[in-house]
């Protein structure tokens, strides 16, 4: 089974790649590296799970939040890769979550994500990370993610 027919096993699809609201690219190749722009749970052009972590967003509401910016940033990926079968491994994800202070709970909201990843790549899928608390995010978003992927050899 390949990425994207996993990712429909889960009840999951690959969303259409996010347009840049300002002045950046989604994503940028360098060498078999992939990175990133840090992306939302915006999917198809839709805001979910706005709001501050631990007020108006709850623990599990961020985990699917970080689930769903990791469909866009795999949705940047594909630009690039033409295909999510050519990614040989996921280097590192970085996870922003907007929370009150105080609020610990940061790596089990971008488990969202690392849990995805592991599901679809296996022992590739484990990656190095950072889970990062913030005071706020643009659009009041409640996760922001950036992903780095290598690509497969002549890919």
């Amino acid at each position: 089974m390949n990425v994207e027919e996993t990712l429909r096993s889960l009840g999951l699809e690959l969303p259409n790649a996010p347009i840049p609201v300002g002045n950046y690219v989604p994503v940028v190749r360098s060498g078999d590296l992939v990175f990133t722009s840090g992306q939302t749970a915006r999917i198809n052009g839709v805001r979910r799970y706005v709001g501050k972590v631990g007020v108006e967003v709850s623990d599990e509401e961020a985990y699917l939040s970080s689930r769903d910016a990791l469909l866009n940033c795999l949705a940047c990926v594909k630009l690039v890769a033409g295909n999510l079968d050519n990614v040989q491994r996921i280097v590192k994800i970085t996870g922003f979550v907007n929370c009150i202070g105080g609020y610990a709970k940061q790596p089990s909201a971008i488990n969202g994500a690392s849990d995805l990843l592991e599901k679809l790549y296996g022992e590739n899928g484990k990656h190095a990370r950072s889970a990062i608390g913030v005071s706020s995010l643009p659009s009041n978003v409640s996760v922001e993610l950036e992903l780095i992927a290598e690509l497969k050899k002549g890919v």
